[in-house]
């Protein structure tokens, strides 16, 4: 048997791969040329703040005082006894948990709905019309929703109509969190919805096609066809929309201010409030950088969550 080192290599070999070389090199210089601006002022502008905020975090600092003392890990201390803080954190996860999942559910039925729809057409215009709230800038949105729920309003001029008596829609402490919630989901759901049609349209039809010949009912072949198949989009769906209820600010500054008794006081609000409001950048910085921390440890515990899913 000859030595494969014995065997000519085939004519022009070299001369390929060395120019497949020179193309990968001119690709990657091309690709660090072209993205590092733009990594540079992404971290300008989105991780220098951060890092500003927890080395304030760190100072008792405020824009109109003279001096800004170092107080190490007092602000951190202070937040664990701070009881507007932890009742902020509680209506946080509060509204949060139940604005989610009826998100999720709400968002997946309609795009479910508009799915069957044979129509193109009007399969477009569903979707034109859930989506346009989600257009409309929030704080917008918030204020017409807090004429409605006003005592004077459109939902209290039904209720009078209907002979039942005016609700005290955002001065109440049963309903204001609730009211808040029920715009926050008009505001929301047509952009969850347009991922959900968009992983619906992803899932082959020949499954459905089989699942049907076997006799398989409307419920069976939602359980084991779409769920399973639909598992990316959810958990995407799910992360975005966990962390924007996080964030959520406007509709809580426009239609409460945090009342009635902190009902509806988010982090966020709170946050804000501490800043601005009492000019104590400090201690809001504390309560960013916890907040910021919560954020990602709720997004890890998602995808993780999400990743064994997909194992089993």
């Amino acid at each position: 048997m000859e030595n494969s080192s014995s065997i000519p290599s085939k004519p022009g070999g070299k001369a390929l791969r060395s120019s497949a070389a020179a193309q990968y090199r001119k690709e990657k210089r091309f690709a660090f040329v072209s993205l590092t601006p733009i990594l540079l002022l992404f971290g300008l502008f989105a991780f220098a703040p951060i890092a500003w905020s927890l080395i304030l975090s760190f100072y008792k600092f405020s824009p109109l005082a003279d001096q800004s003392p170092f107080v190490g890990l007092d602000n951190y201390v202070r937040l664990f006894h701070d009881a507007l803080f932890l009742k902020a954190l509680w209506v946080t996860f509060k509204f949060v948990a139940f604005t989610v999942v009826v998100n999720i559910v709400i968002t997946l039925l309609i795009a479910l709905g508009i799915h069957r729809v044979r129509s193109r057409r009007l399969r477009s215009v569903f979707r034109t019309v859930f989506f346009l709230p989600a257009i409309a800038p929030l704080s917008g949105s918030a204020v017409v929703w807090g004429t409605m729920f006003s005592d004077q309003g459109l939902f209290n001029l039904v209720l009078s109509k209907l002979h039942i008596p005016p609700v005290h829609w955002l001065s109440d402490p049963n309903y204001a969190l609730l009211s808040v919630i029920v715009m926050t989901l008009w505001a929301d759901i047509g952009y969850n919805i347009v991922l959900f049609i968009a992983g619906l349209d992803s899932i082959p039809d020949m499954y459905y096609e089989a699942a049907t010949l076997d006799g398989a009912s409307r419920w069976h072949m939602f359980r084991h066809i779409t769920l399973p198949l639909l598992s990316r989009s959810t958990l995407f769906v799910t992360v975005t929309t966990v962390v924007s209820y996080f964030q959520a600010f406007p509709q809580f500054q426009v239609m409460t201010k945090g009342e009635p008794f902190n009902e509806t006081r988010v982090l966020a609000l709170n946050i804000y409030d501490q800043a601005f409001g009492n000019s104590n950048m400090g201690y809001a910085s504390a309560m960013a950088a916890v907040f910021l921390l919560i954020i990602l440890l709720v997004t890890l515990l998602q995808l993780r969550w999400g990743r064994s899913q997909w194992e089993h």
